[in-house]
């Protein structure tokens, strides 16, 4: 995800669903700004300690949050990994929420009504730009 999002420094990542923080991490290390969105505060604390074992926590945060009530009007790259039937709901809020020109990378499951702009099969991950 983090190379076919090509991820550049001062970019602003955002993760929704961030798990252990993996991918804030890479962000981070590629020089832009990362925030994680994870429900699970157990996992929360476990991101929160491999940021600071990585030594990225200036530019790596994740947050004890429900992703569906958060802003990511300022993110210049989306992360996500959902299921079917939450893409519907994922792709409205992020055209309302996105600038143009803000690029979404998803795991597996493609937007019901977005044609992806780049992808790579192997792996599964689709890419749009809005």
């Amino acid at each position: 995800m983090i190379e076919l999002a090509k991820i550049k420094k001062g970019d602003k990542v955002c993760d929704l669903g961030s798990g252990d923080g993996r991918l804030v991490i890479m962000a981070a290390k590629k020089g832009a700004k990362a925030v994680g969105f994870e429900i699970n505060p157990f996992l929360v604390l476990i991101s929160w300690l491999k940021i600071l074992l990585a030594g990225v926590r200036k530019n790596a945060q994740v947050q004890w949050r429900n992703f569906w009530w958060q802003d990511v009007s300022e993110a210049d790259i989306v992360l996500l990994y959902l299921i079917t039937h939450q893409m519907e709901k994922m792709e409205k809020k992020l055209k309302k929420e996105l600038k143009p020109g803000a690029r979404v990378i998803s795991y597996i499951f493609k937007f019901p009504h977005w044609q992806h702009s780049f992808d790579d099969k192997k792996h599964r991950l689709y890419g749009y730009v809005l």
